[in-house]
């Protein structure tokens, strides 16, 4: 979905993935019973797309601000850990579908964290 209106941001490859990954947990958490609507189904989906609207955020600020909007995300990776194995030891979602989300998510917490390594470089001068 292309837009003749760019962000910078939008550039990133972590954002771009972290945005996926908000789809991917909004398309699991479909399924989840009714009973969980206001519990983990809210607390994963708010989790996974915390990720990129921190990216996005942050990236509008300085280095420094920058720099801890992406702790933020950091933040709410592992917490989508959580919640991700929350949801397969309650058989929401298959063991499967909690190592794929693992993957992106691993994934994910590198590329932040080479990214607030080398911003954390430039505010250190």
């Amino acid at each position: 979905m292309k837009s003749k209106f760019h962000f910078k941001f939008e550039d990133f490859k972590v954002y771009q993935k972290a945005m996926d990954f908000g789809e991917v947990v909004h398309q699991q958490t479909k399924d989840f019973p009714k009973e969980e609507r206001f519990e983990l189904t809210s607390q994963f989906r708010r989790a996974g797309d915390s990720i990129a609207l921190n990216i996005a955020e942050g990236s509008a600020g300085t280095d420094k601000q920058f720099h801890n909007y992406l702790g933020n995300a950091y933040h709410s990776l592992h917490e989508c850990v959580a919640c991700s194995t929350k949801a397969v030891r309650r058989n929401y979602i298959s063991q499967e579908e909690n190592e794929a989300n693992r993957e992106h998510l691993v994934e994910m917490v590198k590329m932040i964290s080479g990214l607030r390594a080398s911003i954390f470089k430039r505010i250190s001068k």
